[in-house]
């Protein structure tokens, strides 16, 4: 099979590969996925690049933790009726050398998720890091119908997940954003009120639209830099859940009695920390908001296999808005 891998860290250009590998064969609870398309997340580049000294897990890596295509074989103790069967995976590459970068991947039976008749393929793969990590930022203290949400950085990936999520679960979402694109993407994914973070005065914007309560929960994409603007958004009894940062030094500094006046709760959220019965939760979750029809990720960038090189480089730029996939060079679905 054709797959991208490296076997040292560096740059895209330095240590990225695309050639043949052996078609990978299924064990005991897995199936093997044709991939149709590969969805690229800044963790998948911050694991090439060796990000705050972080390690090679493997001697060898097959990268990228999402993607969506058809399961084609199935190793003992799957049924195999699951043959055929579309389907988008997420944390393919969690524990294991080899991800979705390459023509098919294996997975245990359970990552492979159905993927409903109505979602495309580029659904499907652009789901995974980003969804998972959007829900449980929104859920992870309970139900948002009603409620009140902020997603700072609704332009991003999770950002854009955070949006269609909160919407689908009948919450007023509100976002910022720093470039008219993603204003753009902001509003066709539903948010009730942009607010751009350069021009605009958040906090009296988010007062304004709530008759001065603020929200009840807050997706924030940089905690350590937005912490004083979102206490100053935040309803009592508020939660703020942090979920990313681009500055491994970073630190966070906030004031003690104020928050704690206002009951406000921090949460973090580390994919790989997340307990598994909200995993479970949540992949149901996105999985209906998929056969709604209301989960409709911005496909910013799509490129072959061979290209992988570029799609890195535009990740790490963070100039495409939107996801970012690869197709693989055997799909011709």
């Amino acid at each position: 099979m054709q797959a991208a891998y490296y076997d040292r860290q560096g740059t895209a250009d330095e240590v990225l590969v695309v050639g043949n590998l052996p078609d990978p064969e299924p064990g005991h609870g897995e199936v093997r996925v044709r991939i149709i398309y590969s969805g690229l997340n800044p963790t998948d580049v911050k694991a090439r690049s060796g990000f705050a000294g972080m390690p090679m897990a493997f001697p060898r890596i097959v990268p990228h933790h999402d993607g969506a295509g058809t399961i084609d074989k199935v190793g003992a103790g799957v049924s195999e009726s699951r043959i055929g069967e579309r389907v988008w995976i997420s944390r393919a590459q969690f524990g294991r050398a080899f991800g979705t970068a390459a023509e098919y991947s294996v997975v245990p039976a359970d990552l492979a998720v159905s993927l409903p008749a109505n979602a495309s393929f580029q659904t499907g793969a652009s789901l995974g890091i980003a969804a998972l990590t959007a829900h449980r930022c929104l859920f992870a203290d309970g139900d948002v119908h009603g409620l009140r949400v902020l997603v700072q950085g609704g332009g991003g990936a999770v950002g854009a997940a955070a949006i269609l999520l909160a919407k689908w679960a009948g919450a007023w979402v509100s976002a910022t954003v720093s470039r008219p694109e993603q204003e753009r993407i902001a509003r066709e994914t539903g948010a009730d009120l942009v607010i751009n973070r350069h021009a605009d005065d958040i906090p009296a914007k988010i007062r304004s639209a709530t008759g001065g309560i603020g929200v009840d929960r807050i997706v924030d994409v940089d905690l350590a830099h937005n912490i004083d603007v979102d206490l100053a958004c935040l309803a009592t009894n508020g939660t703020v859940a942090a979920y990313a940062t681009e500055d491994p030094s970073a630190t966070l500094t906030m004031p003690f009695r104020s928050t704690m006046m206002g009951s406000h709760v921090l949460r973090f959220v580390f994919l790989p920390s997340i307990p598994e019965d909200a995993i479970r939760l949540a992949v149901k979750d996105v999985t209906a908001c998929l056969s709604a029809g209301a989960h409709t990720p911005h496909i910013g960038m799509e490129l072959p296999l061979d290209q992988i090189h570029k799609a890195h480089a535009a990740q790490k730029s963070a100039t495409v808005v939107g996801k970012i996939l690869l197709r693989t060079a055997s799909s011709n679905d």
